[in-house]
């Protein structure tokens, strides 16, 4: 923001332009009208002249100008400049008067009776004597010109957009006492601070939203639709899906449209469900089920019969290795097996026969494999689940509980006094399994506030999205469905709802390790031979961004510096 600054100093008058100091020595081609009545000035826009570049690149002109004084914005005495040529042609009888006796210099010579360079001459002269006049003297008096309110605005539009000494107000032209010497910042670096990331843009939207501020976080969430693609890089991918979830939590949607992408829908005639393709394609979760397996099978060498309860068995798909794996060990009497399935009344695949024609594919695959095998399944929600619904068989079997990616969903003791999670580990806990094995997301979207919540969500899905850059190409038809149904569900979940309607609630492998121990459950620490193992097959089958670790007992798989997912085993 400009400063017109009037300055009167005993017998001379200067104007101060606050402004940066021009190339030209701080002598400006405008020209200013000292009134003779008043001795005010008017300034007035060359709004005739805009497309003119001045000396110092402001464009302002006076009005009907008789006298004409010298200007200087920052005392420097270099005032040669071309700029004066511009007279010569335009200004014929001007005269330059001055009121103090002991240096008053009258002009009384036409510019049309001297050559230019003659002029030119004498306004060096008159510049000069103007310059040494005495500047050492007491300044008596110093006000700003008070520009009318009808000329503040366009006048503030036409400064500079490279004015370091913008103010940051617009008391300077509505007659402050002073000019603002502190840092301010120029509309350019406005524009500049103004430019933000979808990232940054991203998270001023969770931020305004915690605020209360709708608006705001509305117009914000229209700009970003409009900078991300679910067909970019991963950063953009997150970032649509996290706009979305921010989108259905202002819009109250955020529940039915989690219940609306069928994350595990079961597989059709030309695709695998969405779940299974992203099972296999992110090794973090692929590993995490042959982790379980592994201490599944360890638990199986000396037994001829095993009851595995699993309360998520989605597809399947971690069945299908172990069986195949049971059927390799060299033994007359192969190991009996069988699985409960509990199966949720809500879910999608009750529609199209439910867990009946996965417990099917799976005894069609053990007869093939020579596995003695029997299938159950249980109608019922989990936290419905009783001992007596179970068929255990004491003596006969011995009982293996797996949990894969299925204890997150059950509310804890944030969500409900009834704790169910805490309520079905104490429930499993009493049936005196030989081997209990939990595998999950190692992240907390559980207790955090909203924000806290936010963020983590942000890190841990673009881990996710960056990993599957690596093992499924952007071209590739399925990928977009296994994000949209499956990662995109769950990020709508955790961002949009709360209470009970917030479903995916992961929690960091500490907590897990509490509740199982609080449950009365001791660490089985997975055997050095399924950690190797492991290992091996991640290193030969996948690059090297993808790391794996063994702490506590646990087997943490992540991607780079991130952990993503936890397997684990207890007894």
């Amino acid at each position: 923001m400009a400063t017109f600054s009037y300055v009167s100093v005993p017998q001379k008058r200067k104007f101060i332009y606050s402004e940066p100091e021009p190339p030209h020595g701080g002598i400006y081609d405008g020209q200013f009208l000292r009134l003779p009545a008043t001795g005010e000035v008017l300034v007035q826009p060359n709004f005739q002249n805009y497309n003119v570049p001045r000396a110092n690149g402001s464009m302002l002109q006076s009005v009907r100008p008789t006298e004409y004084q010298s200007l200087d914005s920052s005392g420097s005495s270099d005032a040669t400049q071309d700029s004066y040529g511009s007279l010569n042609a335009a200004v014929n009888r001007h005269f330059w008067s001055f009121s103090n006796s002991e240096s008053s210099h009258i002009l009384d010579t036409s510019f049309e009776d001297h050559s230019a360079c003659e002029i030119r001459k004498k306004l060096e002269e008159l510049e000069r004597e103007l310059l040494d006049d005495n500047v050492n003297k007491e300044i008596e008096d110093c006000q700003d010109i008070c520009v009318d309110g009808e000329w503040a605005e366009p006048i503030k539009n036409l400064l500079p957009l490279n004015s370091p000494k913008e103010s940051s107000s617009d008391s300077n032209l509505s007659g402050s006492k002073e000019m603002s010497n502190g840092p301010v910042t120029s509309p350019l670096g406005n524009l500049r601070e103004m430019v933000r990331s979808p990232k940054e843009l991203l998270f001023e939207c969770a931020l305004a939203i915690s605020e209360g501020k709708l608006e705001e976080a509305s117009t914000i969430i229209n700009d970003l639709r409009q900078m991300v693609s679910i067909d970019g890089d991963p950063e953009q991918r997150i970032t649509a899906y996290m706009v979305e979830g921010l989108a259905a939590r202002l819009a109250g949607t955020g529940h039915g449209l989690y219940k609306a992408l069928k994350c595990k829908e079961p597989p059709t005639s030309d695709r695998l469900a969405a779940m299974q393709i992203l099972f296999e394609g992110c090794p973090c979760f692929k590993f995490g089920f042959m982790a379980a397996n592994g201490a599944i099978a360890e638990a199986l060498k000396d037994e001829k019969c095993v009851h595995i309860i699993d309360f998520d068995i989605n597809q399947g798909s971690q069945y299908i290795t172990l069986i195949q794996a049971l059927s390799t060990r060299q033994t007359s009497n192969p190991t009996r097996v069988r699985i409960t399935g509990v199966d949720d009344p809500e879910s999608v695949q009750r529609a199209v026969g439910g867990l009946r024609n996965i417990g099917q594919r799976l005894e069609m695959l053990a007869e093939a494999a020579g596995v003695p095998f029997e299938f159950r399944a249980i109608h019922a929600k989990t936290c419905d689940v009783t001992r007596n619904m179970l068929d255990l068989r004491p003596g006969e079997e011995a009982l293996i509980v797996n949990f894969a990616f299925q204890l997150h969903h059950m509310p804890d003791e944030s969500v409900s006094t009834l704790n169910q999670r805490d309520r079905l580990l104490r429930m499993v806990k009493s049936l005196n399994p030989k081997l209990v094995t939990v595998v999950e997301q190692d992240v907390n979207t559980n207790t955090a506030p909203f924000l806290a919540r936010f963020h983590e969500v942000y890190e841990y899905y673009l881990a996710i999205f960056q990993s599957l850059d690596v093992t499924m190409p952007r071209e590739r038809p399925d990928r977009m469905n296994v994000e949209r149904q499956c990662l995109a569900r769950n990020i709508v979940n955790i961002v949009a709802c709360e209470g009970e309607e917030r479903i995916e609630r992961y929690e960091v492998a500490g907590k897990w390790r509490a509740r199982m121990m609080m449950a009365g459950f001791e660490a089985c620490p997975l055997s050095t031979y399924v950690n190797d193992t492991i290992r091996t097959l991640l290193h030969r089958s996948y690059c090297d961004r993808y790391k794996l670790k063994d702490e506590g007992g646990a087997l943490y798989f992540g991607w780079e510096g991130k952990n993503l997912v936890v397997a684990s085993a207890w007894r």
